[in-house]
């Protein structure tokens, strides 16, 4: 048997990290400014993180949601305190897909309906439900249907104003878009769809799996905006590596036995590693250095000749460039040894831990000055 080939890989193979750093099997040093798609939020093998999950495998790795898992009410209580979302609920699940799934369908159990409004570059994974309202035909199969999902330009206030009405069952979107190229979502955009959903009854649905847990200086995007969503979905950042997602879900919604389940969704190592995570983001304040480092970035990227223009927020970075980025990527990566991300055919996604240093942003910015020199 060999690998369903899917994934176009770099010859690349890393066998050991450390806070912001991979080496290969060659002991060839990476910094890396992209955590796997976002999901190093606290950086590779923290102590504390590996102490715990060391220590939670000795003692009982798993076993079903059939049982009282004390972690998974530590994980509520921690992450309401942190997030500010005290009175919310909270649902455990496996990824990112899977959390949108369910936030759509706890939607539509809420208030009987089923279209959808979604925006356009929008991902928000590739499951049923979630690649129906997912803005990309090249991932969506025969099954997949959307007939019931409608694709709005995002930050479109207008279009908002027009298309939700009382036969809408939720309003689906990233408060900054990963895969869309870092788009950040206008304030006017989400308070015009809060404003919607509370005068039709529809449901406000944040999708906060990448730009979610601390990334953009906040905890959750959408508190720059100063609005609360209905359910809020998160992922990646979440359990630093460890598969985890979860639904935080307002006080409106009423739970019933067998509504939603899983068998995975919030087992013993998964709780252990995401109390790790909210631990260390308390303690080493990675929520403000967020903040703080993704300033430093953007002021000095913004003498850079060769940007189009600068987007995100916090260490949530879109770069994009008055030429094609590939090349640039390539260069950083196989000259530079630094790992960063993209998005379509002229942006740079920068997407590191939370723990990024200045000194490790400093890096960056003097290998990317090197390379724009040439290419």
């Amino acid at each position: 048997m060999t690998l369903f080939n899917v994934y176009p890989l770099y010859d690349i193979e890393p066998v050991r990290a450390q806070g912001s750093y991979l080496w290969d099997k060659n002991g060839q040093q990476y910094l890396d400014l992209y955590g796997g798609h976002a999901v190093i939020s606290i950086g590779h093998t923290h102590p504390v993180y590996v102490r715990r999950l060391t220590q939670q495998l000795k003692n009982i790795g798993f076993y079903s949601n059939s049982v009282k898992i004390p972690s998974q009410e530590e994980l509520a209580d921690k992450l309401g305190k942190i997030s500010g979302l005290k009175d919310y609920y909270l649902f455990l699940v496996n990824s990112g897909a899977e959390a949108n799934e369910n936030a759509l369908k706890l939607a539509s159990f809420y208030n009987g309906r089923k279209k959808i409004i979604a925006f356009s570059k929008g991902f928000h994974g590739r499951t049923s439900a979630a690649v129906a309202v997912t803005d990309n035909p090249a991932i969506k199969a025969p099954i997949n249907f959307d007939d019931h999902v409608q694709i709005l330009p995002f930050n479109d206030v207008e279009a908002v104003k027009r298309a939700i009405d009382t036969d809408t069952c939720a309003v689906i979107v990233e408060g900054i878009q990963g895969v869309g190229g870092i788009q950040v979502a206008s304030d006017e955009f989400l308070k015009t769809i809060r404003k919607a959903c509370d005068k039709t009854g529809a449901i406000f649905i944040h999708d906060s799996v990448q730009c979610g847990y601390g990334r953009s200086g906040k905890f959750f995007s959408f508190q720059h905006s100063g609005v609360k969503p209905d359910i809020i979905s998160t992922a990646k950042g979440m359990g630093n590596g460890f598969p985890i997602g979860s639904i935080l879900i307002s006080p409106k919604f009423q739970a019933k036995h067998g509504m939603l389940g899983t068998t995975f969704g919030g087992n013993h190592l998964a709780c252990t590693a995401a109390n790790a995570v909210l631990d260390v983001i308390k303690k080493e304040k990675l929520v403000q250095n967020a903040a703080t480092v993704g300033d430093y970035l953007f002021e000095n990227l913004k003498g850079f000749s060769g940007i189009k223009e600068l987007r995100g927020k916090g260490l949530m970075i879109g770069i994009e460039f008055e030429q094609p980025v590939e090349p640039i990527r390539n260069a950083l990566l196989f000259d530079q040894k630094i790992f960063t991300g993209v998005a379509g055919k002229h942006t740079m996604r920068l997407l590191p831990s939370l723990a990024l240093t200045t000194k490790e942003a400093d890096i960056f910015l003097d290998a990317l000055k090197k390379v724009l020199a040439k290419v």
